[in-house]
């Protein structure tokens, strides 16, 4: 049997067998508060912390709009943005001689 990984030399037996009891070694262990880490943040960091990363007011206002059919849509737009898209993607594609790319 090879290394799978390498595929060089023979793959010993501490290798191909599992290794019992270190699942249970590997689950964290709980913590007591009293005894565990604090951590003190700045009023700025709390600040940041607890508030969401995005606009609530904002997306609310888009999902009603697009419940409602008012959100406008600029195809021209869209099919610019998918063309430079597609060409991002044909960029980094490997080129494939059997489909004549």
């Amino acid at each position: 049997m090879t290394n799978g990984i390498s595929n060089t030399g023979p793959v010993g037996p501490s290798y191909a067998t599992p290794v019992k009891g270190r699942v249970d070694e590997a689950k964290p262990k709980a913590t007591s508060a009293a005894g565990g880490d604090k951590i003190d943040f700045s009023a700025e960091a709390a600040r940041l912390i607890a508030e969401p990363g995005f606009d609530a007011t904002k997306v609310a206002a888009i999902k009603q709009a697009i419940a409602s059919g008012n959100y406008p849509l600029d195809s021209k737009r869209i099919a610019e943005n998918f063309v430079a898209l597609e060409k991002m993607i044909s960029h980094t594609a490997p080129s494939d001689p059997a489909s004549g790319g």
